[in-house]
C-alpha cells in the first residue's frame, strides 16, 4: 500500500474511511417546479402517476398539469408511516393506469409512498419536496404493518431527481416548518456519531445543522407573507439544510434516535416530524457525552455551549409539542416502547440499558429538560 489508508483485504486503517456518493440529480431554486417536465423526461417514464396526501391534492393537480399527457393520474391518499394498505391501494391504481413512473409532490409521507412503489413495482421517482423531512435524499424505505414499522435500504428507491423549489414551502405552517426542520437536523446529529461516518458526511452534517438552526427561528414566527424577502432567504436556507441533512442520513447508519422514532411512530401512529422534534433533544443529551467529536461539531453549528439545550430551544413554538404526552402517548405505553427498542437495537455511541432508556422516555413524555428524569 502506498497511501497508508487501507490494509490488504479491504479493511480500513484507523483514521481512514469509506464514502460512497449516491447518484442524485438536484434542481434547486425559486421557480424550479417549472423544470419538472424535463426532470420527469430524464427518467424515461411515459405514464406518470402523481402522488400526494389529501391535503396536497391541489399541488398534485398542478404537477399533473405541468406534466401534461405524460401524467396519467393522481393518487392523493399518501399517509404517514407508509401503511402497507396504502401501498397496496397505490399499486392497484398504478397497475390499472399502466404507470411506469411517479412524481411525489409533498413531504415525507408522500415520498415514502413513492419509495414503496419503487421498491415493489420498480417505478422511477422524481421528488418535489414541500417540507424539510429530507427523505428524498436517502435510499431508506419504511413500511408499517400491524403497528410495526420496518425499514431497509435499497438504491432502487432513491429518487432519480429532486426538484427543490422554495416557493412551494412559502405557505408551510410555522409549526410544520419547525418540526420538519428539527426532523432534518436529527439526521445530521446521528450521522455525526454514526459508526460509518466520514469527514465528508461530517462536513455536510455541520453545515446542514448550521443552515437550519439559522433559519428556523424566523420561520417559527413566520406569518406566511410571501412578499417578505427575509422569509424567502430563510426558506431557501432551510431547504438547503434539509438537503444536506437528508444526504447524511442516506450515507450512514441510524442510531437510537431513529429507532425510538420508528417504534413510536409505527406502534402508536404518532406524527412523524413532531415525534422527532420531541425526542431529539433528549437523545442528544443522552448520546453526546459519549461522542465528543459530534458534540463539538453541533456546538459550532448551533452557536451554543450546550447542544442538547440548543436543540430543545429550536423545537419550540406555537403548535410544537413539548412532550410525548401532548401527542397522545399514555404513560403506560412507555414500557411497550422500551421493550420494542431493546428487542432489536440500532448501533449507538452509548450503550442503552433498560433503566436509562426508561428515564429518557419519561423525560420526553413529561417534556422535562433534556437529560432530566422528571
Amino acid at each position: 500500500m502506498t497511501d497508508g489508508s487501507v490494509h490488504e483485504g479491504g479493511s480500513v486503517h484507523e483514521g481512514g474511511f469509506v464514502y460512497e456518493a449516491l447518484p442524485m440529480r438536484v434542481v434547486f431554486g425559486r421557480g424550479s417546479l417549472a423544470r419538472l417536465p424535463e426532470e420527469a423526461e430524464r427518467t424515461g417514464a411515459r405514464r406518470i402517476l402523481v402522488l400526494s396526501t389529501p391535503q396536497q391534492r391541489d399541488l398534485a393537480a398542478r404537477v399533473a398539469g405541468l406534466l401534461g399527457p405524460r401524467a396519467v393520474g393522481v393518487f392523493d391518499q399518501a399517509r404517514m408511516h407508509v401503511p402497507v394498505e396504502t401501498v397496496a391501494a397505490a399499486e392497484a391504481v398504478a397497475d390499472g393506469l399502466a404507470a411506469d413512473g411517479c412524481v411525489a409532490a409533498g413531504g415525507g409521507s408522500t415520498i415514502g409512498l413513492s419509495k414503496a412503489l419503487a421498491l415493489r413495482r420498480g417505478l422511477p421517482v422524481v421528488a418535489v419536496p414541500t417540507t424539510y423531512a429530507g427523505s428524498e435524499m436517502t435510499p431508506i424505505w419504511g413500511l408499517t404493518e400491524n403497528g410495526r414499522k420496518t425499514t431497509g435500504r435499497d438504491p432502487v428507491v432513491l429518487p432519480r431527481g429532486v426538484v427543490y423549489d422554495p416557493d412551494l414551502t412559502m405557505t408551510l405552517p410555522a409549526a410544520v416548518s419547525v418540526t420538519s426542520g428539527v426532523n432534518a437536523i436529527a439526521h445530521a446529529v446521528e450521522a455525526l456519531y454514526a459508526p460509518d461516518g466520514s469527514p465528508v458526511v461530517a462536513a455536510m452534517a455541520e453545515q446542514g445543522v448550521r443552515d437550519l438552526a439559522a433559519a428556523l427561528p424566523s420561520l417559527a414566527a413566520d406569518t406566511g407573507d410571501t412578499s417578505d424577502t427575509g422569509d424567502t432567504a430563510g426558506r431557501e436556507a432551510a431547504l438547503r439544510g434539509a438537503w444536506l441533512c437528508g444526504a447524511c442520513l442516506g450515507a450512514t447508519t441510524m442510531s437510537l434516535h431513529h429507532k425510538l422514532c420508528h417504534v413510536l411512530g409505527g406502534m402508536l401512529n404518532l406524527p412523524h416530524a413532531e415525534t422527532h422534534a420531541v425526542m431529539l433533544p433528549h437523545v442528544a443529551a443522552y448520546n453526546l457525552p459519549a461522542a465528543p467529536g459530534a458534540d463539538a461539531a453541533l456546538r459550532r453549528a448551533l452557536g451554543a455551549y450546550d447542544a442538547a439545550a440548543a436543540l430543545a430551544a429550536l423545537a419550540t413554538g406555537p403548535g410544537v409539542p413539548g412532550g410525548l404526552r401532548e401527542l397522545g402517548v399514555a404513560e403506560a405505553d412507555l414500557d411497550r416502547v422500551a421493550d420494542e427498542v431493546l428487542a432489536a437495537p440500532y448501533a449507538n455511541p452509548r450503550p442503552v440499558n433498560r433503566p436509562e432508556l426508561a428515564a429518557l422516555l419519561r423525560a420526553a413524555w413529561t417534556g422535562s429538560t433534556p437529560g432530566g428524569t422528571s
